[in-house]
């Protein structure tokens, strides 16, 4: 019974520091969109209706919607992840690190698979820069959120 409070605690736990680290993302690269006027990306969006087999959106305010929804539930279920690592094998010096990783490898494996960008040797050195600035913002955030509620007693002591 302990390891099932435990794993719903760090789900629970996972699940605030995922959304805090996406949010901390959305400001990130909000900022950055707005300094090179350049559009938001909608790659998450695009993703996910490929694989869910959505071809088109009924106007703009649904696609928008979906959009929204597409980046908060990815960026908020891969905090699930962090606490995983967090809970049960790696402190946080490698969980950090190690959820960057996955996170950040996840994308430039899935979006070339799914034709929404191409692999990571085309991009721009400074376009790669970016993308792992803003991923860095994520995995940081999403990290000290769940450090914090683990302290702060919101974990289980199984």
């Amino acid at each position: 019974m302990k390891i099932a409070i435990k794993l719903a605690r760090a789900i629970g736990n996972g699940v605030v520091a995922g959304f805090a680290g996406t949010a901390a993302m959305t400001v990130s690269s909000t900022v950055e969109a707005k300094l090179r006027r350049r559009a938001f990306s909608d790659a998450p969006a695009r993703a996910t209706a490929k694989l869910l087999g959505i071809k088109e959106f009924e106007d703009a305010r649904a696609k928008a919607r979906f959009s929204d929804l597409s980046h908060w539930g990815y960026g908020t279920s891969w905090g699930i992840a962090r606490a995983i690592m967090g809970e049960f094998g790696l402190g946080s010096k490698r969980a950090t690190p190690a959820h960057f990783a996955a996170v950040w490898g996840s994308a430039l494996v899935t979006l070339p698979a799914l034709e929404i960008a191409p692999p990571v040797v085309f991009w721009k050195k400074k376009e790669i820069a970016i993308d792992v600035l803003h991923h860095l913002v994520y995995a940081a955030a999403t990290g000290i959120v769940y450090e914090r509620l683990k302290r702060s007693g919101n974990s289980a002591r199984a």
